[in-house]
């Protein structure tokens, strides 16, 4: 059914999509590419990386994100 979706084949219903959405921790609008950043994992080496932190136990992410805030937050600093 998914893939007759992705082919244009059908249209789901207002209530399928809300259902996928809701399945895929997303909204509708972001389904639909009405969201400003929907092309924002569409890097699969980023998307990788994302999926692979969320595979690490929480501390751990934790720790992760902290030193890529860090980096990102001196890179943003250099730049000014």
């Amino acid at each position: 059914m998914i893939s007759r979706y992705e082919r244009d084949e059908m249209i789901p219903s207002i209530d399928t999509a809300k259902k996928i959405a809701n399945l895929l921790d997303t909204s509708v609008g972001y389904l639909l590419g009405e969201n400003e950043e929907a092309d924002l994992f569409k890097n699969p080496e980023m998307l990788k990386r994302f999926k692979d932190i969320l595979s690490f136990p929480k501390d751990k992410q934790e720790h992760i994100l902290f030193a890529i805030d860090a980096m990102i937050k001196s890179t943003k600093l250099e730049n000014i």
